[in-house]
């Protein structure tokens, strides 16, 4: 019987570690919560996915201190508090916290006062324009 030198080499198993452990989404539109988990989680991209829909539910939860997302998907226009007065408020928070958790900014808008004032919190990494997708989590 022969055997093709394809047949004997080894492959590795290919195993899909998220590039986070944790991360959350703070949206008040739960039907983009749940398209941008889905997609989160079919990429491969967070191990992790916590969704809130205010602003102050994901204040409190990270208020606590415990599995704190590496990364907070944060929409700006909501009700209540809206997402530059939660950056404001994370000011208050532990600096372990502050530490530990970077912010990409939503938004369906593309004014660019909102993008100059997410440039300048500490905690903004990027603003991204809704939706998310596969290219921009790659």
């Amino acid at each position: 019987m022969k055997t093709t030198s394809q047949s004997n080499q080894f492959t590795p198993p290919t195993f899909n570690i998220p590039r986070y452990e944790c991360i959350m989404l703070v949206d008040d539109n739960s039907m983009d919560n749940f398209i941008h988990k889905r997609l989160i989680e079919s990429a491969g991209f967070a191990g992790e996915v916590m969704t809130f829909e205010s602003s102050k539910e994901g204040l409190q939860y990270l208020t606590a201190g415990k599995n704190l997302p590496q990364i907070i998907f944060l929409d700006i226009h909501m009700p209540g508090m809206n997402g530059f007065e939660f950056l404001e408020a994370m000011m208050d928070l532990p600096e372990t916290v502050k530490h530990h958790c970077r912010v990409i900014m939503l938004s369906t808008s593309e004014s660019f006062k909102d993008l100059n004032k997410a440039n300048k919190s500490p905690f903004v990494r990027k603003f991204l324009n809704k939706p998310l997708t596969i290219e921009v989590l790659s």
